[in-house]
């Protein structure tokens, strides 16, 4: 028993040894052939069944002692026969002291080159996923039910001492949008190290990711724990193309991006527990070469930037809040256009997405967020430089391009809370000329701002396109100056605000279409101060300061003034079939103007309706109209002084009433020494003679209340003295000479009185006109009415005008009849101081009244001096039947008589020249008075 028990427990290590050299080879076997074998068959069945891939291994070896299993040239096709998966090579390697603990530990995993394609599918499905449930419901017959989580369940003991994937490619395509996009991410390349999935106090892993797309690179590294889930580090996004940007964008960007890269990079820290927590900082972004365009349909890009950066960037997720540091932007340029129809592109281009994202959200049924804590926000400030704005609008008849260049704009601290006031600052160069400066703070809600506001040689000429929507001219010169502050508040409704300052318009230059003669023009204009208020609308004016204003007044051969041409014709029937009307809700503008200086102001006018053409000018016009304003009471002043033609002198004083009111306003204008060749051209359409010689001197007292006015015209004219005749349609038909005659006095000097009145507003109603044709007039009435134009010396005598004509005789005598002397005193009064006139005396007899009366003293001196009555009846009665007669020559003789005794009453008695006193043939039917005295006349007539 002793050897037996001896030999066996002899065998006992001999047999483990054989047992354990049968398992190892075991074991080897399987490591090294069975199990490459079995995975290099099992892997394509599996693929295939669950994905529905065709997969070719082309080699698999494990090392049983190593813990390690290598795989190379895996290639996986999918049902169109795209490759979808793949790598070069895969290496795990177990770690056997970690398995004895219990923990799955990899000492190291290593993917060489591996190949992803990723596809996101029309409906925003993955590929992946899509040809998982297809294999899945060809295996079953429906689509497999993802398995249901168990809550809290903990994860698996997992520990990565190493994990590499080199030269990795990644095929992103896209098949949401209208065309495809495919984007290749190689190499990328990823290190992870010491990763656990149990919670581990002291240590975290590393992980280090890079990718690339082209030039695009991506740079993720830090610190991550899985349980709890943590990650802190620093991501680095660098040189991702607009091409990139663009694809993923467009569902959410209304523009079309054309140019740029962007560059980014943050550090963040995040922990998921019972809260996600995240934040992230020392953010930074940069944006190189950005160029945008307003739609796909726009040839250029029409937003460019040299850079933009942004930094200090920082987000906290439980906190709500965002710190963005300030933001840079260079040599930013941007255009935008208005069409025809009042769209600008920009805006067209957002509200057209926005009206589509609109929709969309109708249908969303909105979160309640009140409860949430308010989201902030902070930013440092804003920094523009070397910027420019293009204005191109296509909306005015002539298309208008206004350029904002060198453009610098900053900005202090934005904030959240809005309703603190931000300071900023901007200058800018208009490219026609000018500079442009605004500094001060706006505060976003409520709203309030203030402005100080500089500008200094901003041509106007660029703002014409502007103007001619209004009127018809053309900016040939001018630039506008002004400085002042705006200030404006939306604390309450309505919005208020006031503007104080300065303007001024310098060599102002305008002139009509076509044409390259100046209309108006000054050399400077300046208002100030200047006070204005928004609500209730106030302005007030202190000073308009209006030097060497020049306007060129022409009247073309249609009679259609040049300043009528500015008005539009569209603007004018509009005024005249939809007239504004005030509703009375609105405060009425209110508006002053303390003091207008006129210094060396110039008007040319010419009228071309005249043969020869009528130019005359006024010039060295100065003074001042104090006063105005449109409310009540006010009463302004006007004191000007001109000249007129070069010579004669002008001066006007007056009131002004309260504008648009009734108030009276009264004005005396009186001029000097004005030729009156000068008006040859008008007084020669009207008189039908040319003027050769004269001054003019007008005294003219207006009265204008509301649109009525009344006034006095006093019109001197001395010496006047006709030349050529004139052939005029519109000439007076009246001996005008003789006329001129009546009117002058015995120095030579016409003095009238002219009265007016009339209604402004009527378009008939001209003043210049109608004191030209009162004045025509008279000249008529003094031609073929002479001795009317006598009347205010017969009216010193007890006469009229009527009576000066003529005299009257006893019958049958050369003697006046009682009274009639006197006639003769004034008519010689009006010989002497008219040595022009004649009078032509016609002497002249009643064949009636004088005859009876020369037959009776006929019929009495042959009775001896008694003659009775019945004898005298017959007499009578066979005259007037013409039986009877006086001899021819007694009749005849005491017309020649009477005629005879004016003329010495006139010569002798009065001292008329002879030269101006002609006697005529005498008149054998002349008039008889109702007291029956024999009335003969007077003529005048010229020299």
């Amino acid at each position: 028993m002793p050897v037996a028990q001896s030999r066996q427990h002899s065998r006992i290590p001999r047999n483990l040894l054989i047992g354990s050299l049968v398992l190892l080879v075991l074991y080897s076997l399987a490591g090294f052939l069975v199990l490459p074998w079995w995975l290099k068959r099992a892997l394509p069945d599996q693929m295939e069944q669950h994905m529905g891939w065709q997969t070719d291994v082309g080699d698999i070896r494990s090392n049983p002692f190593a813990l390690s299993v290598e795989a190379l040239e895996l290639s996986a096709q999918d049902n169109d026969n795209e490759r979808v998966l793949g790598f070069d090579r895969l290496y795990i390697n177990l770690d056997f002291f970690e398995l004895i603990q219990g923990v799955v530990g990899f000492e190291a995993i290593e993917l060489e080159e591996p190949f992803i394609r990723l596809d996101l599918l029309e409906d925003y499905s993955v590929n992946f996923a899509r040809d998982f449930q297809t294999a899945s419901a060809r295996e079953e017959g429906k689509p497999t039910e993802p398995a249901e989580a168990e809550e809290d369940q903990a994860p698996p003991s997992l520990y990565f001492q190493q994990i590499t994937v080199n030269g990795g490619v990644l095929l992103f395509r896209d098949f949401t949008q209208s065309e495809k996009a495919e984007f290749r991410i190689t190499p990328l390349d990823l290190t992870l190290s010491d990763l656990a999935t149990w919670q581990r106090d002291d240590r975290s892993s590393d992980y280090h990711l890079q990718a690339a797309v082209g030039s695009q690179t991506l740079e993720w590294q830090g610190d991550l724990s899985i349980t709890p889930l943590y990650s802190s580090g620093n991501l680095a996004i660098s040189d991702v193309e607009y091409k990139t940007l663009g694809h993923f964008l467009a569902p959410y960007l209304p523009y079309d991006l054309r140019g740029g890269n962007v560059t980014a990079r943050s550090d963040y820290e995040l922990q998921a527990s019972d809260v996600l927590y995240l934040t992230t900082s020392n953010g930074k972004l940069s944006v190189e070469d950005l160029a945008v365009a307003p739609g796909t349909q726009t040839e250029q890009a029409r937003l460019t930037t040299a850079s933009i950066a942004i930094d200090d960037i920082g987000f906290d997720l439980n906190s709500r809040e965002a710190r963005v540091g300030e933001i840079t932007l260079e040599q930013p340029d941007i255009a935008l256009a208005r069409n025809k129809a009042g769209e600008i592109d920009w805006i067209a281009a957002f509200d057209a997405v926005a009206k589509e994202s609109g929709k969309a959200e109708s249908d969303t049924e909105e979160p309640d967020r009140t409860s949430e804590q308010p989201f902030r926000w902070s930013l440092a400030g804003i920094k523009v430089s070397g910027g420019r704005v293009l204005w191109q609008d296509q909306q005015p008849a002539s298309p208008a391009e206004l350029s904002l260049e060198q453009l610098s704009f900053s900005t202090a601290g934005i904030s959240s809370e809005i309703e603190d006031p931000i300071s900023y600052q901007l200058q800018a160069a208009l490219a026609s000329g000018g500079t442009l400066s605004l500094n001060g703070q706006l505060a976003p809600q409520p709203f309030t701002l203030e402005a100080a506001i500089a500008g200094s040689d901003i041509r106007l000429a660029a703002f014409e396109p502007y103007l001619q929507e209004a009127a018809n001219l053309v900016i040939a010169g001018g630039t506008l100056g002004l400085d002042g502050n705006l200030d404006l508040d939306r604390q309450q409704e309505p919005l208020t605000g006031t503007f104080s300052g300065t303007a001024e318009v310098s060599g102002l230059n305008l002139q009509l279409p076509g044409s390259s003669d100046r209309l108006i023009s000054w050399q400077t204009l300046r208002l100030a101060p200047i006070e204005y208020n928004v609500h209730p609308a106030r302005l007030e004016i202190g000073t308009v300061t209006l030097a060497q204003p020049a306007i060129n007044l022409i009247r073309n051969a249609n009679s259609v003034h040049n300043i009528e041409k500015i008005v539009r014709q569209s603007e004018t029937a509009d005024t005249s079939t939809s007239p504004q009307q005030n509703t009375g809700e609105d405060a009425p503008f209110i508006f002053r103007i303390g003091q207008l200086m006129i210094e060396k102001g110039a008007l040319d006018y010419t009228d071309r309706t005249l043969d020869p053409t009528f130019t005359t000018s006024l010039d060295q016009l100065n003074g001042s109209i104090t006063g105005l304003s449109n409310v009540s009471p006010q009463q302004g002043k006007v004191s000007m002084k001109g000249r007129v033609g070069g010579s004669a002198s002008v001066e006007a004083e007056g009131t002004i009433g309260t504008l648009g009111t009734e108030e009276t306003s009264n004005l005396k204008l009186t001029m000097k020494d004005l030729s009156l060749p000068a008006l040859s051209p008008y007084l020669g359409r009207y008189l039908g003679y040319g003027i050769d010689s004269g001054k003019l001197e007008l005294d003219l007292d207006y009265e204008v209340t509301g649109s009525q006015i009344n006034g006095s015209n006093r019109v001197l004219m001395d010496r006047l003295g006709l030349g050529q005749p004139v052939a005029s349609e519109e000439a007076v038909n009246a001996p005008v000479k003789l006329g001129l005659a009546l009117l002058k006095d015995s120095d030579g000097v016409i003095e009238v009185n002219l009265p007016i009145s009339g209604d402004l507003d009527s378009p008939d109603f001209r003043v210049g006109q109608v004191v030209m044709r009162t004045f025509v007039n008279l000249l008529a009435k003094a031609a073929t009415s002479p001795f009317s134009v006598l009347g205010s010396i017969a009216d010193l005598a007890g006469l009229s005008g009527e009576e000066l004509g003529q005299v009257s005789f006893e019958p049958g005598t050369a003697r006046l009849a009682p009274g009639e002397a006197e006639k003769f005193t004034v008519l010689a009064d009006a010989l002497l101081e008219r040595p022009d006139l004649l009078l032509n005396i016609r002497g002249g007899v009643s064949p009636s009244a004088d005859g009876l009366v020369l037959l009776r003293k006929e019929l009495a001196a042959a009775e001896g001096g008694e003659l009775s009555e019945q004898d005298w009846d017959e007499a009578r009665e066979a005259y007037l039947a013409g039986e009877r007669s006086l001899e021819p020559e007694v009749l005849n003789n005491l017309a020649s008589a009477r005629g005879a005794s004016m003329q010495e009453i006139l010569r002798d008695t009065h001292d008329v020249p002879a030269s101006q006193l002609f006697m005529l043939d005498p008149s054998r039917n002349a008039e008889v008075s109702d007291d029956g005295k024999v009335i003969v006349g007077f003529t005048l007539d010229l020299r």
